[in-house]
């Protein structure tokens, strides 16, 4: 009866790690589950970019440079893209690569731009960040590498990820005729941990 205990107890103690494992990586999963772009356009992700600083401190205004190369935060309610309404695509302020559509914007109440999903699962890289005492997953853009936020697994569906970005770290095009594109909805293949990422940590 003790071994039979004792079997029970590691095998229960085994799906908790797994699902504790399956949690941990959770954004990177799902950034891997977004389909591709709806063009080989848009899929072609351009050569990375890699510049010095003295070149980047030439081609960003000092705000620009403090939030993409040095990790910073704009304050709350205060970027212009926060309550931004208008139709189109959300590029890299130092690259230009394509970050987000309007299409998965949504109002989180954060004082940041929110977003459910990134353009592709190309447009950006996601990194542990464990700064100001906490864990967190940091949000990169994939082509030059420029901090744009972190991201959080309190927004709608049909991810259940909030995108918290930095509205310096974008430039905004307008959409010029036609359908923006965008990702096609994706299923929420893993569950949450609300414990890991909580609303409260919204600071970018």
């Amino acid at each position: 009866m003790n071994k039979k205990l004792i079997k029970l107890f590691i095998f229960i103690n085994v799906l908790v790690f797994a699902a504790l494992l399956v949690d941990y990586r959770q954004p990177e999963i799902l950034a891997e589950n977004y389909l591709q772009p709806q063009s080989l356009t848009e899929a072609d992700m351009p050569e990375k970019i890699v510049k010095t600083d003295e070149e980047w401190h030439k081609l960003l205004t000092p705000e620009q440079y403090r939030i993409t190369r040095e990790k910073g935060t704009e304050t709350p309610f205060t970027g212009k893209y926060n309550n931004f309404k208008e139709k189109g695509v959300f590029q890299c302020v130092c690259c230009g690569n394509v970050l987000f559509s309007s299409d998965t914007k949504f109002d989180s109440g954060t004082g940041w731009p929110s977003f459910w999903a990134p353009f592709s699962n190309k447009s950006i890289e996601m990194a542990d960040d464990s700064s100001l005492f906490m864990k967190r997953t940091e949000v990169l853009c994939s082509r030059c590498g420029a901090h744009l936020g972190h991201v959080f697994n309190d927004g709608p569906q049909p991810t259940g990820f909030r995108y918290c970005i930095n509205s310096v770290a974008l430039k905004f095009v307008k959409k010029k005729g036609g359908d923006t594109p965008v990702p096609k909805k994706t299923r929420r293949s893993h569950r949450s941990n609300p414990d890991r990422l909580r609303p409260d940590h919204d600071l970018l």
